[in-house]
């Protein structure tokens, strides 16, 4: 039961809440055959950080299209995010605090095998119930909202 829609510096406030602390995502991909994984993520505060096996669609999509849509929370609580993909490495190439940053969050430590890529969020909607649907965008073209 709805008790109204939130203020958008709510929606923003509550967003940038799931960016910090879920620990697991779901990473849409639709390069060549769509496909759809949970993986964990880290959030350096401009980027979200995935961690999958170097030979998993959701690489390779992500490797060839440059893009993703990520969902956070649930269906009527959701954050979602269209983001970039700005740069990938392999996971024995990324620098051991980023590393050591992801595995405190996710519970796991990508190692050989491993590609790491960091996406940039573009769009990001936010939406309890349909009351919210009105106003749910909080980012264009990688700014906040005011």
């Amino acid at each position: 039961m709805s008790t109204g829609p939130r203020s958008r510096a709510q929606r923003v406030a509550d967003a940038r809440h799931r960016l910090e602390h879920d620990v697991d995502v779901w990473v849409a991909t639709g390069a060549g055959r769509p496909h759809l994984a949970p993986l964990s993520l880290d959030w350096d505060g401009e980027l979200v950080l995935l961690a999958t096996g170097e030979s998993t669609p959701t690489a390779r999509n992500l490797l060839s299209g440059g893009s993703a849509r990520l969902a956070l929370g649930t269906t009527r609580d959701v954050v979602s995010v269209e983001a970039r993909l700005e740069r990938h490495q392999p996971a024995e190439q990324v620098p051991a605090p980023v590393l050591e940053r992801y595995r405190r969050r996710a519970g796991w430590l990508p190692g050989a095998g491993d590609v790491v890529l960091w996406l940039r969020p573009v769009r990001i909607q936010a939406w309890r119930e349909v009351d919210e649907m009105p106003g749910r965008t909080l980012m264009v073209g990688g700014r906040w909202l005011d």
